[in-house]
């Protein structure tokens, strides 16, 4: 009897744990053991190591995208990100990266000289609007949780927790692959873990 007792309580507790990182609907896309779900760029920027995606410009400062192998209509992705140094400038590319996709921007924009995070970049267009209250959510030296959905032609993004974008993009485009930036002419490094896409 104890140790069907044992057993039932192993496994209430294992669900628990798994429930709290897995989400219903949700993909694992970077679990800290390998890019496979990925186009790797060959330039050795994008390094998996102790389970996070680290991302460091090399010494020529070109950058790269890391691009999904899928493609995504509607969809939500959901990761943690940590500045490591230097001025980091990325971002997520939301279908693609012409002037019918926006980025939402990751740290400091290259054109406005300040931090931007969680706002919409569009190509050709700049910044048509910035995301409200990320002063006081943003955490500098931690781990931060970003989820950003796209749902037709509108974007919402959400920072640590708390809503601070939503825009709508005339003639987006609706459907493209997913891509994580790193900004050339930037000495700058940052890490990435706990990535999950979720179509809609």
């Amino acid at each position: 009897m104890d140790r069907i007792f044992l057993m039932i309580i192993t496994l209430a507790f294992s669900l628990t744990v798994f429930g709290q990182t897995e989400k219903p609907g949700m993909q694992v896309v970077f679990d800290g053991k390998d890019l496979n779900h990925w186009n790797v760029p060959d330039t050795g920027e994008w390094t998996v190591k102790n389970e996070i995606l680290s991302v460091k410009n090399n010494p020529q400062k070109k950058g790269s995208t890391l691009w999904s192998k899928k493609n995504y209509g509607d969809f939500v992705i959901e990761l943690d990100f940590k500045f490591v140094h230097g001025t980091v400038d990325s971002g997520i590319f939301m279908r693609g990266e012409d002037e019918k996709n926006a980025q939402i921007q990751i740290g400091i924009s290259g054109s406005l000289k300040r931090d931007m995070t969680g706002s919409p970049y569009i190509p050709g267009a700049g910044y048509p609007i910035e995301a409200q209250g990320v002063k006081k959510l943003l955490k500098p030296n931690s781990w931060n949780k970003m989820r950003a959905k796209a749902k037709g032609n509108t974007y919402t993004v959400w920072l640590n927790g708390v809503e601070v974008m939503n825009y709508t993009l005339e003639n987006a485009n609706l459907n493209g692959p997913v891509g994580l930036q790193l900004h050339p002419g930037k000495e700058m490094a940052i890490e990435y873990r706990n990535i999950q896409i979720g179509s809609m």
